[in-house]
């Protein structure tokens, strides 16, 4: 505990010296024991470089939390997830923070696939290059293998040294900072950070495990290989492991890159329409989708496809959910809002005493003005979160992976606008929901479907589900904001709470003891 005390006085310190606090309170005011704490920990002997007073608030914030390190960008981007804590604004400035940092040399690289490998292995890589992106938990260099006789171009993914064991030291201490504050201001018990915090190190620590993302990308892959203008690139399981990710590589344009794509001839108009399309389609199909699907994410190869990268986040959907999430959205493009409500009720989404028509009612004044406007103007992803907070006051319980699977809705149209300012979002839904509803009440399709299930299960490894079910529980506890109680996470953190509690305890009986033997003393 000691320990944890030295890296919190650490961390306090360079938060303190940074703008982040500066620029944080100009929009949400600190409590007084906050500024306090760190305004001793800001007394320095040396001037402060002025370099970054031209630029703005959001830029400023986001360079001092990336020069942090990575406990402090993974903090920064949950928050920016979590407005009812650090309010609207700072959020919108914190979802800017871009999660890189320098690359550690290539010579420690080796060194990790050496004993991740074994030499046998390791030499069977060729062509190792110096990394070609590097983020806070992992960098990223080129390579090439022999795969059955074929020379691949490859991806090597590599956990940063020590990064897990650095990260989750930090973040203990910053739990330690965050159970003080709930203590001694009784206003923020409310805010429960110290569960927000335990709640960044589940996710996190899912993410520091490179075996989650190759086993999501592979089902992905599995689920998208017939889906026309879509590739999701290959893993190589022998070459991958705990703490190294191998894949394709991507010889691609990053999708912001608009100019250029269309240089090469590729319709934008097309890959715009396409983008929400595929999206559409692997949530309300397959219940599994890319959960993170920004501009950084997205390439487009030579001959047009569109290529995903980083399987980190991902979403998934149960069957009742993804024919809720179809039905929804088809009857807003239907304006049939009786037959929205109808859904919800007999879904057991809300109440079966809700009157039809009075939900209905409310459900139209959220579809009718949409159909007023320019079709740029009309996002499917806002009409979700509307209808998420009209349906909340009919006392319905919204599902966590809804509320992940509308972040990244917005995301994804986001994207596309972009590319096509004038993409219309419910003409370009219509035939993938239409396609899927038509499947769905079809009974040939839906025995295809159960045998079908039952031979993925047969064909899994054994290892696979339990890989998948940790990774879907850190999943839903992001898309959630916080831990079920009947988890294996919600003991760890009541066990870290008494863990506390106790540290807590201790050190006021040792400041008694210290204050009486002062007076014995003196």
């Amino acid at each position: 505990m000691i320990k944890k005390i030295f890296i919190l006085f650490k961390l306090a310190r360079k938060l303190a010296l940074s703008d982040a606090l500066k620029i944080v309170s100009k929009v949400q005011e600190l409590p007084l024991f906050i500024k306090i704490f760190f305004g001793i920990f800001s007394i320095s002997f040396f001037a402060k470089k002025n370099e970054d007073q031209k630029l703005s608030d959001e830029e400023r914030l986001c360079r001092s939390i990336e020069g942090m390190g990575t406990t402090f960008i993974k903090l920064g981007q949950f928050l920016a997830t979590r407005p009812d804590i650090i309010s609207e604004e700072v959020s919108k400035q914190l979802e800017k923070l871009q999660d890189r940092l320098p690359p550690f040399p290539t010579s420690e690289a080796k060194q990790i696939l050496k004993e991740n490998f074994g030499d046998n292995l390791y030499k069977s890589i060729i062509n190792f290059s110096e990394p070609v992106a590097a983020a806070s938990i992992a960098q990223v260099h080129k390579a090439q293998i022999n795969d059955n006789g074929t020379i691949k171009d490859i991806a090597i993914k590599i956990l940063r040294p020590n990064i897990k064991k650095i990260f989750n030291e930090e973040i203990d201490a910053l739990m330690l900072l965050a159970y003080f504050v709930e203590n001694i201001i009784v206003k923020t018990k409310r805010l429960r950070l110290v569960e927000v915090v335990f709640l960044l190190k589940e996710i996190t620590n899912h993410e520091m495990d490179l075996r989650f993302e190759a086993a999501a990308a592979n089902e992905f892959s599995e689920n998208t290989k017939n889906d026309v203008g879509f590739y999701v690139p290959k893993i190589y399981w022998n070459y991958t492991t705990e703490k190294v990710l191998t894949l394709d590589w991507v010889e691609g344009i990053s999708i912001r890159e608009k100019e250029l794509i269309e240089s090469k001839k590729i319709n934008i108009n097309n890959i715009s329409s396409d983008i929400i399309q595929h999206f559409l389609r692997h949530a309300v199909r397959d219940g599994f989708f890319h959960a993170d699907m920004h501009q950084g994410n997205l390439f487009i190869d030579n001959t047009g496809l569109i290529v995903p990268i980083d399987f980190g986040i991902m979403g998934r959907l149960d069957k009742l959910n993804r024919r809720y999430l179809a039905e929804i959205l088809y009857g807003f493009i239907q304006r049939d809002y009786k037959k929205v409500a109808e859904v919800h009720i007999i879904a057991g989404l809300v109440p079966k005493n809700v009157a039809v028509d009075e939900l209905a009612q409310a459900l139209r004044s959220i579809g009718e003005p949409i159909f007023g406007q320019s079709v740029k103007d009309i996002s499917g992803g806002k009409l979700l979160k509307q209808l998420f907070d009209i349906t909340e006051k009919f006392n319905m319980q919204t599902q966590p992976q809804l509320l992940l699977l509308q972040k990244t809705m917005v995301v994804v149209e986001g994207v596309a606008r972009r590319l096509n300012p004038n993409t219309n979002i419910w003409k370009t839904s219509k035939p993938v929901l239409e396609k899927w509803l038509k499947e769905t009440k079809d009974p040939i399709s839906n025995l295809t479907e159960t045998l079908k299930d039952s031979a993925e299960v047969l064909k899994r490894l054994p290892e696979l589900p339990k890989i998948m079910e940790k990774a879907n529980q850190a999943l839903t506890f992001m898309a959630s904001g916080q831990i079920p109680q009947n988890s294996n996470s919600y003991s760890a953190l009541k066990n870290k709470e008494l863990e506390m509690k106790s540290f807590r305890n201790q050190s006021i009986i040792g400041l008694l003891l210290l204050v009486f033997l002062g007076f014995m003393v003196f």
